[in-house]
Protein backbone atom coordinates (compact mmCIF):
# COMPACT_ATOMS: atom_id res chain seq x y z
CA UNK A 1 0.00 0.00 0.00
CA UNK A 2 1.07 3.59 -0.65
CA UNK A 3 1.14 5.53 2.62
CA UNK A 4 0.70 9.29 3.06
CA UNK A 5 2.81 11.38 5.42
CA UNK A 6 1.60 12.06 8.94
CA UNK A 7 0.16 15.53 9.43
CA UNK A 8 2.24 18.31 10.97
CA UNK A 9 1.23 21.52 12.70
CA UNK A 10 0.74 24.20 10.07
CA UNK A 11 -0.35 21.77 7.35
CA UNK A 12 -3.20 22.72 5.03
CA UNK A 13 -6.08 20.22 4.90
CA UNK A 14 -8.90 20.09 2.36
CA UNK A 15 -12.55 19.82 3.38
CA UNK A 16 -14.65 17.99 0.78
CA UNK A 17 -18.36 17.18 0.49
CA UNK A 18 -18.27 13.96 -1.51
CA UNK A 19 -21.71 12.65 -0.52
CA UNK A 20 -24.15 15.05 1.17
CA UNK A 21 -23.94 18.84 1.05
CA UNK A 22 -25.10 19.51 4.61
CA UNK A 23 -22.01 21.54 5.53
CA UNK A 24 -23.06 24.32 3.15
CA UNK A 25 -26.56 24.79 4.53
CA UNK A 26 -27.53 27.76 6.70
CA UNK A 27 -28.93 25.45 9.37
CA UNK A 28 -25.45 23.93 9.75
CA UNK A 29 -23.54 27.23 9.98
CA UNK A 30 -22.77 26.70 13.66
CA UNK A 31 -21.38 23.25 12.86
CA UNK A 32 -19.27 24.68 10.07
CA UNK A 33 -17.84 27.27 12.46
CA UNK A 34 -17.28 24.66 15.17
CA UNK A 35 -15.52 22.29 12.79
CA UNK A 36 -13.32 25.06 11.38
CA UNK A 37 -12.34 26.18 14.87
CA UNK A 38 -11.46 22.65 15.96
CA UNK A 39 -9.34 22.02 12.86
CA UNK A 40 -7.43 25.18 13.64
CA UNK A 41 -7.05 24.13 17.28
CA UNK A 42 -5.35 20.98 16.03
CA UNK A 43 -2.80 23.27 14.39
CA UNK A 44 -4.11 22.76 10.85
CA UNK A 45 -5.23 25.25 8.21
CA UNK A 46 -8.62 24.27 6.72
CA UNK A 47 -9.13 24.78 2.99
CA UNK A 48 -12.77 24.41 1.97
CA UNK A 49 -12.79 23.11 -1.58
CA UNK A 50 -14.72 25.28 -4.10
CA UNK A 51 -17.92 23.20 -4.12
CA UNK A 52 -17.87 21.87 -0.56
CA UNK A 53 -20.18 24.58 0.85
CA UNK A 54 -22.71 24.84 -2.00
CA UNK A 55 -25.45 22.98 -0.15
CA UNK A 56 -27.52 19.84 -0.40
CA UNK A 57 -29.24 20.37 -3.75
CA UNK A 58 -26.12 21.47 -5.62
CA UNK A 59 -24.05 18.61 -4.25
CA UNK A 60 -26.82 16.13 -5.05
CA UNK A 61 -27.11 17.33 -8.64
CA UNK A 62 -23.41 17.71 -9.43
CA UNK A 63 -21.33 14.61 -8.68
CA UNK A 64 -18.77 15.89 -11.18
CA UNK A 65 -18.21 18.97 -9.01
CA UNK A 66 -17.75 16.82 -5.94
CA UNK A 67 -15.18 14.85 -7.88
CA UNK A 68 -13.50 18.08 -9.00
CA UNK A 69 -12.96 19.04 -5.36
CA UNK A 70 -11.23 15.74 -4.59
CA UNK A 71 -9.13 16.05 -7.74
CA UNK A 72 -8.08 19.56 -6.75
CA UNK A 73 -7.19 18.42 -3.24
CA UNK A 74 -4.89 15.70 -4.57
CA UNK A 75 -3.40 18.03 -7.21
CA UNK A 76 -2.56 20.83 -4.74
CA UNK A 77 0.87 20.25 -3.22
CA UNK A 78 0.00 22.52 -0.27
CA UNK A 79 -2.75 20.12 0.83
CA UNK A 80 -1.47 17.37 3.13
CA UNK A 81 -4.75 15.86 4.32
CA UNK A 82 -8.37 15.52 3.20
CA UNK A 83 -11.29 15.52 5.64
CA UNK A 84 -14.74 14.48 4.45
CA UNK A 85 -17.54 16.76 5.65
CA UNK A 86 -20.05 13.95 6.25
CA UNK A 87 -21.36 10.79 4.61
CA UNK A 88 -24.48 10.48 2.48
CA UNK A 89 -25.72 7.84 0.08
CA UNK A 90 -24.55 8.36 -3.51
CA UNK A 91 -20.79 8.87 -3.54
CA UNK A 92 -20.57 5.95 -6.00
CA UNK A 93 -21.57 8.51 -8.67
CA UNK A 94 -18.06 9.98 -8.46
CA UNK A 95 -16.44 6.82 -9.81
CA UNK A 96 -16.46 7.67 -13.55
CA UNK A 97 -15.11 11.17 -12.93
CA UNK A 98 -12.30 9.88 -10.74
CA UNK A 99 -11.26 6.45 -11.97
CA UNK A 100 -11.38 7.39 -15.67
CA UNK A 101 -9.16 10.41 -15.03
CA UNK A 102 -5.53 9.39 -15.49
CA UNK A 103 -4.25 12.63 -13.97
CA UNK A 104 -6.23 12.00 -10.77
CA UNK A 105 -4.96 8.42 -10.59
CA UNK A 106 -1.38 9.62 -11.02
CA UNK A 107 -1.80 12.32 -8.36
CA UNK A 108 -3.18 9.84 -5.82
CA UNK A 109 -0.28 7.48 -6.43
CA UNK A 110 2.48 10.06 -6.73
CA UNK A 111 1.23 12.56 -4.13
CA UNK A 112 -0.52 10.50 -1.43
CA UNK A 113 -2.41 12.39 1.27
CA UNK A 114 -4.23 11.46 4.45
CA UNK A 115 -7.91 10.82 3.70
CA UNK A 116 -10.45 10.36 6.51
CA UNK A 117 -14.20 9.77 6.78
CA UNK A 118 -16.76 7.02 7.34
CA UNK A 119 -20.28 5.87 6.37
CA UNK A 120 -20.95 6.38 2.63
CA UNK A 121 -17.33 7.51 2.42
CA UNK A 122 -16.72 3.73 2.42
CA UNK A 123 -17.06 3.86 -1.36
CA UNK A 124 -14.47 6.64 -1.67
CA UNK A 125 -12.14 4.56 0.50
CA UNK A 126 -12.65 1.61 -1.84
CA UNK A 127 -11.84 3.73 -4.90
CA UNK A 128 -8.62 4.95 -3.30
CA UNK A 129 -7.82 1.42 -2.05
CA UNK A 130 -8.13 0.26 -5.66
CA UNK A 131 -5.46 2.83 -6.52
CA UNK A 132 -3.23 1.45 -3.77
CA UNK A 133 -3.58 4.25 -1.20
CA UNK A 134 -3.90 3.62 2.54
CA UNK A 135 -6.85 5.68 3.81
CA UNK A 136 -8.48 5.97 7.20
CA UNK A 137 -11.99 4.88 8.16
CA UNK A 138 -12.41 7.46 10.87
CA UNK A 139 -13.57 10.92 11.92
CA UNK A 140 -15.17 13.49 9.62
CA UNK A 141 -15.95 17.19 10.07
CA UNK A 142 -19.63 17.33 11.04
CA UNK A 143 -19.87 14.18 13.14
CA UNK A 144 -16.60 14.63 15.00
CA UNK A 145 -14.76 17.92 14.63
CA UNK A 146 -18.04 19.85 14.90
CA UNK A 147 -19.03 18.05 18.12
CA UNK A 148 -21.43 20.44 19.85
CA UNK A 149 -20.02 19.91 23.33
CA UNK A 150 -17.43 22.39 24.62
CA UNK A 151 -14.64 19.96 23.73
CA UNK A 152 -13.99 17.09 21.37
CA UNK A 153 -14.96 13.70 22.76
CA UNK A 154 -11.71 12.59 24.48
CA UNK A 155 -11.40 9.22 22.70
CA UNK A 156 -12.09 10.82 19.30
CA UNK A 157 -9.57 13.57 20.09
CA UNK A 158 -6.91 10.90 20.64
CA UNK A 159 -7.89 9.39 17.29
CA UNK A 160 -7.36 12.74 15.55
CA UNK A 161 -4.07 13.30 17.36
CA UNK A 162 -2.84 9.99 15.97
CA UNK A 163 -2.92 11.59 12.50
CA UNK A 164 0.15 13.56 13.69
CA UNK A 165 1.96 10.49 15.05
CA UNK A 166 3.58 7.45 13.46
CA UNK A 167 4.44 4.74 15.97
CA UNK A 168 5.59 1.33 14.74
CA UNK A 169 2.45 -0.29 16.16
CA UNK A 170 -0.91 1.03 17.38
CA UNK A 171 -3.28 -0.70 19.77
CA UNK A 172 -6.95 0.04 19.05
CA UNK A 173 -8.25 0.13 22.60
CA UNK A 174 -11.88 0.05 23.70
CA UNK A 175 -13.31 3.37 24.85
CA UNK A 176 -14.30 3.37 28.54
CA UNK A 177 -17.37 5.44 27.63
CA UNK A 178 -19.89 5.43 24.78
CA UNK A 179 -22.32 8.17 23.82
CA UNK A 180 -25.82 8.33 22.44
CA UNK A 181 -26.47 10.14 19.18
CA UNK A 182 -27.93 13.60 19.61
CA UNK A 183 -31.55 14.35 18.84
CA UNK A 184 -30.96 18.11 18.60
CA UNK A 185 -28.27 19.40 16.24
CA UNK A 186 -29.45 23.02 16.27
CA UNK A 187 -27.47 26.00 17.46
CA UNK A 188 -29.38 25.74 20.73
CA UNK A 189 -27.54 22.47 21.41
CA UNK A 190 -24.11 24.16 21.40
CA UNK A 191 -22.13 23.57 24.60
CA UNK A 192 -24.40 20.73 25.74
CA UNK A 193 -22.91 17.31 26.54
CA UNK A 194 -23.95 14.07 24.92
CA UNK A 195 -25.72 11.44 27.00
CA UNK A 196 -22.93 9.07 28.03
CA UNK A 197 -22.71 5.53 29.38
CA UNK A 198 -19.91 3.50 30.92
CA UNK A 199 -18.70 0.76 28.59
CA UNK A 200 -19.61 -2.48 30.34
CA UNK A 201 -18.95 -4.99 27.55
CA UNK A 202 -15.69 -3.94 25.89
CA UNK A 203 -14.69 -6.07 22.95
CA UNK A 204 -16.61 -9.32 22.83
CA UNK A 205 -15.43 -12.55 21.22
CA UNK A 206 -18.35 -14.27 19.53
CA UNK A 207 -16.28 -17.12 18.09
CA UNK A 208 -12.68 -18.23 17.89
CA UNK A 209 -9.42 -18.20 19.80
CA UNK A 210 -5.76 -17.49 19.25
CA UNK A 211 -4.12 -14.75 17.18
CA UNK A 212 -4.99 -13.83 13.60
CA UNK A 213 -2.99 -11.47 11.40
CA UNK A 214 -4.28 -9.89 8.22
CA UNK A 215 -4.79 -6.64 6.36
CA UNK A 216 -7.87 -4.58 7.17
CA UNK A 217 -10.64 -4.13 4.60
CA UNK A 218 -14.32 -3.24 4.98
CA UNK A 219 -16.59 -0.33 5.87
CA UNK A 220 -20.26 0.42 6.41
CA UNK A 221 -22.23 -2.70 5.53
CA UNK A 222 -25.14 -0.59 4.26
CA UNK A 223 -22.82 1.07 1.75
CA UNK A 224 -21.21 -2.20 0.70
CA UNK A 225 -24.65 -3.74 0.24
CA UNK A 226 -25.87 -0.82 -1.85
CA UNK A 227 -23.11 -1.52 -4.36
CA UNK A 228 -24.68 -4.95 -4.89
CA UNK A 229 -28.38 -4.04 -4.96
CA UNK A 230 -30.51 -1.47 -6.77
CA UNK A 231 -32.83 -0.66 -3.87
CA UNK A 232 -31.57 2.93 -3.62
CA UNK A 233 -30.22 3.69 -7.10
CA UNK A 234 -30.84 1.64 -10.23
CA UNK A 235 -27.39 2.26 -11.67
CA UNK A 236 -25.34 1.61 -8.52
CA UNK A 237 -24.69 -2.11 -9.15
CA UNK A 238 -23.79 -1.30 -12.77
CA UNK A 239 -21.30 1.38 -11.70
CA UNK A 240 -19.92 -1.03 -9.10
CA UNK A 241 -19.47 -3.75 -11.69
CA UNK A 242 -17.87 -1.46 -14.26
CA UNK A 243 -15.40 0.11 -11.84
CA UNK A 244 -14.94 -2.84 -9.46
CA UNK A 245 -15.75 -0.64 -6.46
CA UNK A 246 -16.37 -3.62 -4.18
CA UNK A 247 -13.28 -5.80 -4.47
CA UNK A 248 -13.68 -9.39 -5.63
CA UNK A 249 -13.68 -12.20 -3.09
CA UNK A 250 -10.06 -12.98 -3.97
CA UNK A 251 -9.04 -9.54 -2.70
CA UNK A 252 -10.65 -10.33 0.67
CA UNK A 253 -8.71 -13.58 1.02
CA UNK A 254 -7.09 -13.75 4.48
CA UNK A 255 -8.13 -10.18 5.30
CA UNK A 256 -9.67 -9.01 8.57
CA UNK A 257 -13.07 -7.71 7.48
CA UNK A 258 -14.47 -4.77 9.43
CA UNK A 259 -18.20 -4.05 9.26
CA UNK A 260 -20.54 -1.59 10.94
CA UNK A 261 -24.14 -0.45 10.50
CA UNK A 262 -25.43 2.99 9.59
CA UNK A 263 -27.53 5.49 11.51
CA UNK A 264 -30.56 3.99 9.76
CA UNK A 265 -30.25 1.12 12.25
CA UNK A 266 -31.17 -1.74 9.92
CA UNK A 267 -33.40 -4.41 11.42
CA UNK A 268 -31.82 -7.77 12.23
CA UNK A 269 -33.61 -9.17 9.16
CA UNK A 270 -32.10 -6.45 6.97
CA UNK A 271 -28.69 -7.08 8.53
CA UNK A 272 -29.03 -10.78 7.70
CA UNK A 273 -29.89 -9.96 4.09
CA UNK A 274 -26.83 -7.72 3.77
CA UNK A 275 -24.59 -10.45 5.17
CA UNK A 276 -26.13 -12.95 2.76
CA UNK A 277 -25.36 -10.62 -0.14
CA UNK A 278 -21.71 -10.41 0.90
CA UNK A 279 -21.71 -14.17 1.29
CA UNK A 280 -23.14 -14.63 -2.21
CA UNK A 281 -20.10 -12.73 -3.50
CA UNK A 282 -17.79 -15.10 -1.62
CA UNK A 283 -16.52 -12.38 0.70
CA UNK A 284 -17.55 -13.81 4.08
CA UNK A 285 -16.01 -17.16 3.17
CA UNK A 286 -12.71 -15.59 2.12
CA UNK A 287 -11.83 -13.53 5.19
CA UNK A 288 -9.68 -14.67 8.10
CA UNK A 289 -11.82 -12.92 10.71
CA UNK A 290 -14.60 -10.35 11.08
CA UNK A 291 -14.75 -7.45 13.53
CA UNK A 292 -17.82 -5.25 13.93
CA UNK A 293 -18.48 -1.78 15.26
CA UNK A 294 -20.86 -0.92 18.07
CA UNK A 295 -24.25 -0.04 16.52
CA UNK A 296 -25.42 3.52 17.10
CA UNK A 297 -27.06 3.74 20.54
CA UNK A 298 -26.40 -0.03 20.82
CA UNK A 299 -29.65 -0.66 18.91
CA UNK A 300 -29.99 -4.35 17.86
CA UNK A 301 -26.49 -5.15 19.18
CA UNK A 302 -27.31 -8.58 20.61
CA UNK A 303 -29.47 -9.49 17.60
CA UNK A 304 -26.73 -8.46 15.16
CA UNK A 305 -24.24 -10.65 17.00
CA UNK A 306 -26.58 -13.63 16.80
CA UNK A 307 -27.29 -13.09 13.10
CA UNK A 308 -23.57 -12.76 12.37
CA UNK A 309 -22.85 -16.02 14.16
CA UNK A 310 -25.61 -17.80 12.28
CA UNK A 311 -24.52 -16.51 8.86
CA UNK A 312 -20.91 -17.58 9.46
CA UNK A 313 -21.67 -20.87 11.20
CA UNK A 314 -20.61 -22.92 8.17
CA UNK A 315 -17.24 -21.18 7.83
CA UNK A 316 -16.63 -20.92 11.59
CA UNK A 317 -15.13 -17.48 10.98
CA UNK A 318 -13.57 -15.92 14.09
CA UNK A 319 -15.67 -12.97 15.28
CA UNK A 320 -15.05 -10.07 17.65
CA UNK A 321 -17.62 -7.31 18.15
CA UNK A 322 -18.34 -3.95 19.84
CA UNK A 323 -15.42 -1.93 18.45
CA UNK A 324 -15.49 1.88 18.42
CA UNK A 325 -15.55 2.46 14.69
CA UNK A 326 -18.40 3.56 12.49
CA UNK A 327 -21.60 5.33 13.43
CA UNK A 328 -21.49 4.99 17.21
CA UNK A 329 -19.65 7.50 19.41
CA UNK A 330 -16.77 7.89 20.12
CA UNK A 331 -14.79 6.98 17.01
CA UNK A 332 -11.45 5.36 16.28
CA UNK A 333 -9.70 5.01 12.92
CA UNK A 334 -9.07 1.81 10.99
CA UNK A 335 -6.46 2.04 8.21
CA UNK A 336 -7.32 0.34 4.92
CA UNK A 337 -4.84 -2.26 3.75
CA UNK A 338 -2.56 -2.19 6.77
CA UNK A 339 -1.67 -5.32 8.68
CA UNK A 340 -3.44 -5.92 11.98
CA UNK A 341 -3.17 -8.51 14.73
CA UNK A 342 -6.41 -9.70 16.28
CA UNK A 343 -5.84 -11.42 19.62
CA UNK A 344 -9.06 -13.27 20.44
CA UNK A 345 -7.75 -14.68 23.71
CA UNK A 346 -6.90 -11.26 25.15
CA UNK A 347 -9.56 -9.27 23.25
CA UNK A 348 -7.07 -6.95 21.57
CA UNK A 349 -6.62 -5.38 18.15
CA UNK A 350 -3.26 -3.94 17.14
CA UNK A 351 -2.11 -2.37 13.88
CA UNK A 352 1.36 -3.87 13.48
CA UNK A 353 2.86 -1.42 11.03
CA UNK A 354 3.11 2.38 10.92
CA UNK A 355 0.10 4.28 9.58
CA UNK A 356 2.24 6.70 7.59
CA UNK A 357 5.30 6.80 5.37
CA UNK A 358 8.58 6.85 7.29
Amino acid sequence: MIKPQALKKGDHVAIVSLSAGVLGEKFAKHELNQGKKRIEELGLIPEFMPNSLKGIEFIKNHPEKRADDLKQAFADNRIKGIFCAIGGEDTYRLAPYLLDDSEFVENVQQHPKLFTGFSDTTVDHLMLYQLGLTTFYGPNVINDLAELDTELLPYTKKTLEHYFQNPATTEISSSPVWYEERTDFSEAALDTPRVSHSETKGYQVQRGSGVIEGQLLGGCIDSLNSLLTDKRYNDEPKINEKYHLLPDAEEFESKILFLETSEEKPTPEEYREMLKNLKAKGILQAVAAIITGKPQNEVHYEEYCQVLKEETADTKTPLMTNFNFGHAYPRTTLPYGLKAKLDLDNKKLEIIEPYFAE
